[in-house]
């Protein structure tokens, strides 16, 4: 049996296999000391070195077929979009060859799809990581995912929508999810809270509607009912952390208020905890408005169940 050609040398700012320290002089007592830390099995990186999503990767195809690449939650993550979080990296690849590695999950294609490259790292692109995570994601995770790929401008809730109406597996999970992608939210919660509203079957809002406050300056409001002048926003952690930028929410609020807009300002405690309540507040405040209101749907309690405690 022929000898194995020498690891490539090792750059103690990326993850290195074992060989490839050993073979740089390292010892197996450096490598399991603070100065190292061991991502997967024979995998180790400098301890100084952050983890980023492309880390992980470049760490898990050392230990992987030659052909993987980045798919489903690892490629979500590593195009910048918004997923739950999972300790195993997913790699893809169209090679027999099997792997049990811990923390590192292969999934099998029939051949090789198109890829991009993020970071250097091979990956799926985002319609086709969009309507593969339709396996495994919810569909408000899902929406999540895929109003976040789109505010990195990626990609548009069109091409989402194309991609996921042709015949395949978890086409029609994710056609349903693409529906309710839109251009302009922020964040997570934002689209957890648009898709709460609209689930209940109270009328969609416009995403980040812009109107001029009674001294001409433009103002972003994140979801509203422009004919009634309602909005809805969602108010995190990050509000009260960054004092200043809560402080400038209070003051364009107070702004819109003086011309008539009203508010519905949302919690993370009202979205997790208690959704039923903050839908009856919503619809008593655009019924106050002068909305016509429909009856609340209950098929929004499969998304949102109302929880007995909150943890933020």
């Amino acid at each position: 049996m022929a000898d194995l050609p020498p690891p490539p040398p090792v750059d103690l700012g990326h993850p290195f296999t074992r060989r490839a320290g050993l073979h740089a002089g390292l010892t197996d007592a450096q490598l399991q000391g603070e100065r190292f830390r061991r991502l997967f099995q024979g995998v180790y990186v400098p301890a100084h070195v952050p983890m980023t999503p492309a880390r992980w990767v470049e760490a898990a195809r050392l230990v992987a077929p030659s052909d993987a690449f980045a798919s489903h939650r690892s490629a979500a993550r590593l195009l910048g979009g918004l997923v739950p979080d999972s300790a195993t990296v997913d790699l893809g690849t169209a090679s027999g060859r099997q792997s049990r590695v811990r923390g590192l999950h292969l999934h099998r294609y029939a051949a090789p799809p198109r890829l991009v490259r993020v970071e250097g790292q091979p990956c799926t692109p985002p319609t086709r990581t969009f309507v593969e995570l339709a396996g495994e994601l919810d569909l408000v995770d899902l929406v999540v995912l895929g109003d976040s790929l789109v505010r990195r401008g990626l990609v548009g809730p069109d091409a989402l929508r194309a991609s996921a109406a042709r015949p395949q597996r978890w086409g029609q999970r994710a056609a349903a999810a693409a529906a309710y992608v839109r251009v302009g939210v922020d964040s997570a919660p934002e689209s957890r809270l648009r898709l709460l509203l609209v689930l209940a079957g109270l009328p969609e809002p416009t995403v980040a509607l812009e109107v001029r406050d009674r001294r001409g300056r433009m103002r972003r409001l994140d979801l509203a009912w422009h004919a009634v002048r309602v909005a809805a926003e969602y108010d995190g952690r990050h509000h009260i952390e960054r004092r200043q930028q809560w402080q400038d929410d209070l003051a364009r609020r107070e702004d819109l208020e003086l011309e008539g807009w009203r508010f519905v300002v949302v919690t993370g405690p009202d979205l997790y905890r208690t959704p039923g309540q903050t839908l009856e507040r919503a619809a008593a405040v655009l019924a106050r408005a002068g909305l016509v209101v429909p009856r609340i749907r209950p098929g929004w309690q499969v998304h949102f169940p109302e929880r007995g405690s909150y943890l933020a």
